[in-house]
C-alpha cells in the first residue's frame, strides 16, 4: 500500500499548531498532551500517525522534531485529575496546557479528534484522523506518545507487577492480572474499570 503524504497545513498564512493526546484509554498514569508548530517546508518520510509507527521509529522523529520544530510543548494531566474531571476533559485540559507552554503564539490550532474546549483567543478546527492526515498532529502524536511511554517505563521500575514497560499501562491482561494479584497503585485511575471482576458485573 502507497502512503499518502500528510498534508503540511490546513490553512495557508496560518501558524498552525497540531495538538495530539495519548493515554485516553489507559488503566493507569497521566493523559498526556503535545503541540507541535513545525517549519512550512518541514518534512519526513517516516513521520505518521504514532500508532502507525515503531518505538524506534518514534524515538528517531522526536528527536527530529524538538530540534526541528519552531516550538514544541508536552503537558501532563495526572490521574487523580482524570477521576475528578472524567478522561475527556482531562485530554483537553492536557492539550490546553501544551499550547500554553508555546513560545510562538499559534493563530490556529489543528486538534486530533472531534472534541475541543475552545482555547482563549485562538480558532480551531477538529479533525477525525487528524494524525495521518497532518504533519504537525502526526508530529503532536509522536511527542504525546514517546514521553508517556517514557514516564509510564520509569514507573514500571517503581511498580513492576503490572507489564507497563511493554503495555504502557493499557488494559492488557497482564495488566488487568497484576491488579487481581496485587492491588492498585497510586497511578491507577479509579473511575475506570480495572478488573476483569468490574467488567463481568456491569454485563
Amino acid at each position: 500500500m502507497i502512503k499518502t503524504p500528510l498534508q503540511a497545513c490546513f490553512k495557508q498564512g496560518e501558524t498552525e499548531a497540531g495538538c495530539d493526546e495519548a493515554g485516553r484509554g489507559c488503566l493507569a498514569g497521566p493523559v498526556v498532551a503535545a503541540a507541535v508548530i513545525l517549519p512550512d517546508h518541514f518534512s519526513h518520510p517516516l513521520l505518521n500517525d504514532s500508532k502507525q509507527l515503531t518505538h524506534k521509529q518514534r524515538n528517531l522523529l522526536r528527536t527530529i522534531i524538538q530540534d526541528q520544530a519552531i516550538s514544541w510543548a508536552v503537558a501532563m494531566v495526572h490521574n487523580q485529575e482524570i477521576d475528578q474531571i472524567n478522561i475527556l476533559n482531562a485530554s483537553i485540559k492536557a492539550m490546553h496546557l501544551a499550547i500554553e507552554q508555546l513560545s510562538t503564539k499559534p493563530t490556529l490550532l489543528l486538534i486530533d479528534g472531534n472534541r475541543f474546549h475552545r482555547y482563549p483567543d485562538t480558532p480551531h478546527q477538529c479533525i477525525i484522523k487528524g494524525d495521518a492526515t497532518f504533519l504537525s498532529i502526526a508530529a503532536a502524536s509522536v511527542l504525546a506518545k514517546t514521553h508517556r511511554d517514557e514516564y509510564m517505563e520509569a514507573a514500571h521500575a517503581r511498580h513492576p507487577h503490572y507489564g507497563w514497560d511493554k503495555n504502557k499501562g493499557y488494559p492488557t491482561k497482564v495488566h488487568r492480572a497484576g491488579i487481581a494479584a496485587h492491588g492498585i497503585t497510586p497511578l491507577h485511575r479509579k473511575s475506570f474499570r480495572l478488573t476483569d471482576q468490574q467488567l463481568s458485573l456491569e454485563l
